[in-house]
């Protein structure tokens, strides 16, 4: 056969390999993921439990949804800044106290006259989120300058100054009884115990709640991660590990310690938020130095700079407790108080206890170090 009359190949023949080569879209590529299916799985289990669990198990949910919230905010400022904060729950204090203010409305308990704003509870949330980040921003200069235990023990100081107005600003925060919290409404919907029947199953103030806290997770964990993967969380790991060299690069070093403290502060008041419908009534007592010290077990646990690490040690440091006074009755060495046996309370905070050394020691990375260990081992 003479060259002029042989074939040729046609251009969408030469063009499929290329075509079939061609890399998929990250759609995809999300799609070929084990990890992809078990986010999903996830998250439809999350959205089915208020069917089919009780109150007690809801209620136990919320408390770790809510505490993995301000444990995210902390973890951006002490895990991901490197600046001790010993002060966050006095940024939760503020959340709660000024939802209440915002959405409650004047009224007399126990012989005492309470003041309320009587704005609508969603408009009150915001406000009350955005009231904690602006008492961020008063301390954000002192955040900005020191480090550290210093700024750890100017941080303890709020703690006091938190629990003085709390217990004697009584037309604020009802003293030392505090106060009832407004329920949540949002298009006409009331979280509260009225009776809402969905798919044959009755949803009071816990089942709301649910989906309520877990919109609300998951909108704080996407954007904090989104912090971290970017720009600024390269400019507050750089702040952590070395302040001097971030500083020669470029890095403005008090300004990211201010908005970041801001931030933490904000994100401990959407957590107050959360703490407040779902306790419907706050104390001052329960904002003390045991709840600050009880978040920072939380990122320590779970593992420093990391959005999972912090929901983590939330769960565990928040979840223990609960199930500790559920299982009293059948544990060993734990019982109700004044049977002789361990309380629940003190049992947990003796296995928390433990729990943080044995990580400190054996898991520098927290609880979701582990996991990456075990996938580089089998690597």
């Amino acid at each position: 056969m003479s060259e002029a009359t042989t074939p040729k190949t046609t251009a969408p023949e030469a063009a499929t390999p290329k075509a079939a080569a061609r890399p998929a879209g990250p759609l995809a590529a999300g799609l070929r993921r084990p990890r992809t299916y078990l986010w999903l799985a996830g998250a439809v289990l999350l959205l089915l439990l208020p069917f089919y669990l009780d109150r007690f198990w809801l209620q136990a949910g919320l408390f770790a949804m809510a505490a993995a919230i301000g444990a995210i905010g902390l973890n951006l400022l002490t895990g991901s800044t490197g600046q001790l904060s010993m002060g966050h729950a006095f940024f939760l204090a503020v959340g709660a106290y000024g939802y209440c203010f915002l959405a409650g409305e004047s009224s007399s308990e126990n012989g005492h006259e309470i003041s309320g704003l009587g704005l609508p509870a969603w408009l009150a949330a915001i406000l009350a989120v955005a009231l904690a980040g602006a008492a961020g921003g008063v301390f954000s200069p002192i955040a900005g300058r020191l480090r550290g235990a210093y700024l750890g023990i100017a941080t303890l100081a709020l703690i006091f100054i938190g629990q003085h107005v709390l217990f004697n600003a009584e037309p604020l925060t009802g003293g030392f009884n505090g106060r009832e919290v407004p329920p949540f409404s949002l298009f006409g919907l009331t979280f509260d115990d009225t009776e809402v029947i969905v798919a044959a199953v009755p949803f009071q103030s816990s089942e709301k709640l649910w989906y309520l806290a877990l919109a609300a997770l998951a909108v704080s964990g996407f954007f904090a991660r989104g912090v971290l993967r970017g720009r600024p969380g390269r400019a507050l790991n750089a702040i952590r590990d070395h302040r001097i060299a971030a500083g020669v690069m470029g890095v403005p070093v008090a300004r990211y310690r201010s908005g970041v403290f801001v931030l933490s502060s904000m994100y401990a008041g959407l957590a107050g938020v959360l703490l407040a419908l779902v306790f419907q009534r706050t104390v001052p007592e329960y904002f003390g130095m045991v709840l600050s010290l009880e978040y920072l077990a939380m990122i320590v646990i779970g593992g420093l700079g990391s959005v999972a690490g912090a929901v983590v040690g939330a769960a565990f440091v928040s979840l223990l407790p609960q199930v500790l006074t559920h299982y009293s009755d059948s544990l060993p060495l734990v019982s109700a108080p004044g049977t002789g046996g361990i309380a629940p309370g003190e049992a947990s905070r003796y296995l928390y206890g433990a729990a943080v050394v044995a990580v400190v020691l054996f898991l520098p990375g927290g609880l979701t170090r582990l996991r990456a260990k075990k996938s580089g081992e089998k690597k």
